[in-house]
């Protein structure tokens, strides 16, 4: 090529600007705010298309695994025994930060103080706060009051049904709103805690880039079963809470072991 189209070429390539490419952040990991051990969800599901997690196959797997474990080994628990939204909202709030054992006693003690929604929308705010004596972290007695003010003045003393409703309520966040949603009102309604975070990354055998509150939330909701949402949300915390357990999961007695993806990669 004679020289002068050389320096033609090279002056063309010189002149094209370059693009630099944007290389997305690497994930921290889950994000967990104190509700419940609850999972903070960072967007909603509806603004983005979920990736599938599984095969259909599998995930109707899980949930049948899950939910016939439950049925015969789920905790009978007091808020288990009722559908009234208040008292399945109060139980989920001295969840937050408290164990079971603990909570079961303050839980009927506060609902005898309180039966209902009325009666604690009128209690002074410092007889309330003496009821909660011992469970710390008052901020959620605080809360608690305030909802129920605003479901008496607002709601006409009736808890809204939709978790989006729910969740616009003082000190309510998401995994909240979806447990009053599917165990009071029986709502195809995801949750996501701790626990439930913790099953779903390891029968998923989700990588560390995949364990963001982001994709969580969008597994939560494809592995809740349509109409069996309140005992498969019961149903994947207890065994979380029991078998799945965060230091020495019981692998050995699982239900979910002969479909468990984290199983099957280890062998």
């Amino acid at each position: 090529m004679p020289p002068s189209l050389l320096v033609c070429a090279a002056t063309l390539v010189a002149s094209i600007p370059r693009v630099k490419a944007k290389v997305p952040p690497l994930s921290s990991g889950p994000r967990f705010c104190h509700n419940h051990g609850a999972m903070k969800k960072t967007s909603s599901p509806a603004t983005h298309a979920p990736e599938q997690v599984a095969h259909p196959a599998t995930i109707r797997a899980f949930q049948r695994r899950l939910i016939e474990w439950y049925q015969r080994h789920g905790r009978d628990l007091p808020w288990r025994r009722t559908r009234d939204p208040y008292a399945i909202l109060v139980s989920e709030v001295m969840l937050q930060q408290t164990q079971v054992q603990r909570a079961i006693l303050y839980y009927e003690k506060f609902l005898r103080r309180y039966p209902t929604v009325e009666d604690l929308a009128r209690a002074d705010e410092p007889a309330v706060r003496e009821t909660w004596e011992g469970l710390g972290y008052y901020a959620r007695a605080r809360n608690l009051q305030r909802t129920s003010q605003k479901i008496v003045d607002e709601y006409k003393g009736r808890f809204p049904k939709d978790p989006q409703d729910l969740e616009a309520l003082p000190g309510i966040g998401p995994y909240t709103a979806g447990a009053v949603a599917s165990f009071a009102f029986r709502r195809d309604a995801a949750i996501l805690d701790t626990n439930a975070a913790r099953v779903l990354t390891r029968f998923f055998a989700l990588p560390p880039e995949r364990q963001t509150s982001r994709f969580l939330w969008d597994v939560a909701h494809q592995v809740t079963p349509a109409g069996k949402a309140y005992i498969f949300n019961q149903a994947i915390m207890d065994i979380g809470a029991t078998i799945c357990v965060a230091r020495t999961p019981r692998c050995s007695v699982c239900p979910l072991r002969p479909v468990c993806r984290s199983v099957e990669k280890s062998r």
